[in-house]
C-alpha cells in the first residue's frame, strides 16, 4: 500500500512514500533479491579491500590509501539506498520520514561528490607515479594526501548541503508519494507546490561543474600518463603500466558514464524515456560503481589480488577446522 496519497495542507508532510521503480511493481521481488546480492558482494568486497590495505604495511603507498578511502565511500553510498530499497521491494514498507528523507539525500549527494574527488585524486597519483617517478614520495607526502582527502570532503559538503537544504524547505502541499526507490532529488523536488526549477538548477550546475572539471583533469591526466606508457621501450612494463592504469579508468567509466545518464536523461530525457527506465538507471548508479570497485581492483592489482586470496584460503581453512 503506498498509504494516502495527497496532503493538502501546507504543513510539513512528515512522512514521504516510496513507489519503487513505477510500473514495474510484479518485479520488485526479483530487484530485492538482486541488490541484495550485489549490496552483500558491495560489503564484503569493500571491506575486504580495506582489511587488507590497513592490514598489510608494504601497501601504504598514496594510491592504495586512496582506494581504502574509496571503499568507504563506497559503503556508505550503497549503505544509504540499498537496504531502504530491498525493504520496499520485498516487503513493501515504503514509508520514510521527512528528516529520513533529507538525510538519506544529502549523504547520496556528499558521496557521490567525495567519489568523484577520490577518483581525480587517483588519477593525480597515478601521473606522478608515471610521470615523475624520482619524485613520488616527495611529492604525494603524508601531509598532501591528508590535505587532498580534507579539500575533498570539504568541496563536497560546500557544494551539496545547500541542494539538500533548499530543497527541504520548499513547501510541501500536493502528494506526498515519491516517484521513486530513493529520495532522489528531482523527484522529491517535484512535490513541492513552489517552482522547484531554482533547486533542480542548481543540482543540474553542481553536478556538471564538480564532474566537469573532475573528468577534465582525469583526461588529461590519462593523456599524459598514456604518452609516458607508450613511450616505454619495454614491452613488459607497458603492459604492467597499462594493468595498473587500466583498472583505474575501468571503475571511472563505471562511475561516470551511467551518473551523467542518469543526471542528463533526467532532464532531456524525460519526456522520451520511460520513468522505470530513468528510475532503474538512477538506482544501479549508486549501486554497480559499490559492487564492482573491489572485484576490479582486486582482479587487476597484483598485490592486492594475492592477498584476497590467501586471506580468503586463511577464512576457509579456519573455517573448515571449526567444522571438523
Amino acid at each position: 500500500m503506498l498509504g494516502p496519497p495527497y496532503n493538502h495542507t501546507m504543513e510539513t508532510p512528515a512522512t514521504f512514500f516510496l513507489v519503487g521503480v513505477p510500473g514495474l511493481q510484479s518485479s520488485h521481488l526479483w530487484l530485492a533479491i538482486s541488490l541484495s546480492v550485489m549490496y552483500t558482494i558491495a560489503l564484503l568486497g569493500n571491506t575486504l579491500v580495506m582489511t587488507i590495505i590497513w592490514l598489510d604495511s608494504t601497501l601504504q603507498e598514496p594510491m592504495y590509501c586512496f582506494l581504502c578511502v574509496l571503499a568507504a565511500v563506497d559503503i556508505v553510498m550503497a549503505s544509504s539506498v540499498v537496504p531502504k530499497m530491498v525493504s520496499i521491494f520485498s516487503s513493501g514498507d515504503n514509508s520514510i520520514s521527512f528528516c529520513a528523507c533529507f538525510t538519506q539525500m544529502y549523504f547520496i549527494h556528499a558521496a557521490t561528490a567525495v567519489e568523484t574527488g577520490l577518483l581525480l585524486a587517483m588519477a593525480f597519483d597515478r601521473y606522478v607515479a608515471m610521470c615523475k617517478p624520482l619524485h613520488y614520495k616527495r611529492i604525494l607526502t603524508p601531509q598532501v594526501m591528508v590535505g587532498m582527502s580534507v579539500a575533498i570532503t570539504i568541496r563536497a559538503v560546500i557544494f551539496m548541503t545547500p541542494l539538500s537544504w533548499m530543497v527541504s524547505h520548499l513547501p510541501f502541499c500536493g502528494s506526498n508519494v515519491v516517484l521513486h526507490s530513493y529520495c532522489e532529488h528531482i523527484a522529491v523536488a517535484k512535490l513541492t507546490c513552489a517552482d522547484p526549477m531554482p533547486s533542480c538548477l542548481y543540482g543540474l550546475i553542481d553536478s556538471s561543474i564538480i564532474v566537469g572539471s573532475d573528468v577534465v583533469f582525469i583526461a588529461a591526466s590519462y593523456n599524459l600518463i598514456l604518452r609516458v606508457v607508450f613511450g616505454l621501450s619495454s614491452k613488459n612494463a607497458q603492459l604492467k603500466a597499462l594493468s595498473t592504469c587500466g583498472s583505474h579508468m575501468g571503475v571511472m567509466a563505471l562511475y561516470y558514464l551511467p551518473g551523467m545518464a542518469s543526471v542528463y536523461v533526467a532532464w532531456l530525457g524525460k519526456d522520451t524515456v520511460p520513468l522505470h527506465i530513468q528510475v532503474l538507471l538512477a538506482d544501479l548508479y549508486l549501486v554497480i560503481p559499490s559492487t564492482l570497485n573491489p572485484i576490479i581492483y582486486a582482479l587487476r592489482i597484483k598485490q592486492i589480488r594475492e592477498r584476497a586470496w590467501s586471506t580468503l584460503m586463511h577464512c576457509l581453512f579456519y573455517l573448515s577446522n571449526v567444522g571438523s
